[in-house]
């Protein structure tokens, strides 16, 4: 079972020892769990949303919605390269010729610009999504001396799930419609049942990852 108070008490640590925090949520349903967690610990750590410019209007209706439920500090980020210049050689925009290079554009840099002013990233990644994350541990080296607190590491979805029935925490509006892994609307398509969670992002791609759990992490 999960417990706020093995949270709660690494949250008091990291402040105790003058620990500047942030986390960060991609606003999808399996994603307030964390957001309702730090609601009830404190109020005051900044949540950084990476607007890309490519979301769905519901997830940023849905992260307005939260952000006002939940009381949170919801603070917007994006990148510094604007999109007239996140184009190839053809003037396609780079979501459609070098997927990887825009997720680094639009998602690596700017959280790797937040980690050279904060000492903890609390990451809501978890051990079943991928092999990629569940190569991680609940606390690891990040760049610039930063430090990954993945309090969400080794919960279940279905302990997820739980959490969401029992606090009757809301649903993203386009989970209705299909789609289970939520991310930018050009790279997102519905889930199939035999797909697992992340399938339905670059779809046909040999891509799982966005770039921020694999390049912004020291092994």
């Amino acid at each position: 079972m999960y417990s706020i108070e093995l949270v709660e008490n690494k949250i008091a640590q990291y402040q105790s020892n003058g620990k500047k925090m942030f986390t960060s949520s991609s606003f999808q349903s399996h994603s307030l769990v964390m957001l309702h967690l730090i609601s009830r610990i404190d109020k005051t750590i900044p949540v950084y949303f990476i607007n890309t410019g490519y979301h769905f209007p519901e997830t940023l209706a849905f992260k307005d919605r939260i952000a006002n439920a939940f009381e949170l500090n919801v603070i917007d980020i994006k990148s510094d390269v604007p999109k007239f210049m996140q184009r190839d050689g053809e003037g396609k925009l780079l979501f459609a010729s070098d997927p990887d290079h825009c997720c680094y554009l639009n998602k690596t840099m700017p959280v790797d610009s937040l980690l050279r002013s904060h000492d903890v990233w609390i990451n809501g990644v978890r051990a079943d999504q991928s092999s990629v994350r569940a190569s991680l541990k609940e606390e690891q080296p990040a760049p610039h001396g930063a430090v990954r607190y993945h309090p969400m590491l080794q919960w279940t979805s279905k302990m997820i799930w739980q959490y969401i029935k029992e606090f009757k925490l809301p649903s993203h509006p386009l989970e209705e419609k299909g789609f289970a892994s939520i991310g930018c609307e050009p790279c997102t398509r519905r889930h199939d049942p035999r797909m697992q969670e992340r399938e339905a992002r670059w779809f046909g791609l040999k891509k799982v990852e966005c770039g921020l759990h694999t390049e912004l992490v020291v092994k």
